[in-house]
């Protein structure tokens, strides 16, 4: 199966293969030879000088080459940097994620502090009331904007349906705070600074994994997950489909 394992794979491949040839053909520039043995003399005052300095001012050869070099080596670095970013992003959540939350799954109760920084035990709603709970990405994002808006737009509806709407992200609860006075969001939003909970659900990421997923859950009032919405771009529909969910429980 192709997964965002071979994406980097190829990333690192397709930026790194020609990399040994323009560090020889640097090497070179820097010793001022054409013999390929400069390639394993292990020498390196040299060419670090050269890298980051200017130790020959007047070639332009080497100025024109040692600059497309930094620009080469600093992309290399930096999905070097990233790679790792996400293979301990994955490994935290495989590792505190035992079973992600499916359809069919029972949600266990937890207690996270709201927007207004008082703890909230989702087992005051959990296993009472049709429950909505949805996974957004980040405070006063445009997407998330809009999802919260709608959500809000769409609140007396669900609560005619007794649904309960809770928004889950990993920020603040200083940010959650700014981000519903701003929106006038009269719904609750819990702060789940570490992510603890998102892995807990196996929320997914997108873009490899530089992107927490936008994930809506629809649970019925025995606690289990009738209906999950994935979709980090069409935020609309995961109020239309949780609204369609709902009233049909």
């Amino acid at each position: 199966m192709f997964t965002s394992k071979n994406i980097w794979l190829i990333l690192f491949f397709i930026w790194g293969l020609p990399l040994s040839y323009y560090r020889s053909k640097f090497r070179k520039l820097v010793y001022q030879t054409d013999s390929w043995l400069i390639n394993i003399k292990p020498v390196f005052g040299k060419e670090l000088k050269a890298l980051f300095g200017n130790i020959y001012p007047d070639n332009k050869s080497y100025l024109k080459f040692r600059n497309f070099y930094r620009f080469y080596l600093a992309i290399y670095l930096v999905l070097f940097v990233l790679y790792f970013s996400f293979k301990n992003n994955q490994s935290e959540t495989n590792s505190d994620t035992m079973k992600k939350i499916e359809v069919g799954s029972k949600v266990h109760a937890f207690t996270l502090p709201d927007q207004n920084g008082n703890d909230y035990p989702l087992d005051a709603v959990l296993g009472k009331k049709k429950l909505v709970l949805y996974f957004y990405p980040k405070d006063d994002t445009p997407g998330c904007t809009k999802e919260a808006c709608y959500f809000q737009d769409m609140f007396e509806v669900f609560k005619q349906a007794d649904a309960e709407v809770i928004g889950i992200s990993g920020q603040s609860v200083e940010s959650h705070k700014k981000f519903a006075d701003k929106n006038r969001l009269t719904f609750t939003l819990l702060s789940d600074e570490g992510n603890k909970i998102r892995k807990q659900f196996g929320v997914p990421t997108n873009f490899l994994g530089l992107l927490p997923g936008r994930v809506t859950y629809v649970i019925d009032k025995d606690g289990i997950v009738k209906y999950m919405f994935n979709s980090q771009t069409d935020v609309t529909k995961h109020i239309d489909e949780s609204l369609r969910i709902i009233q049909e429980l």
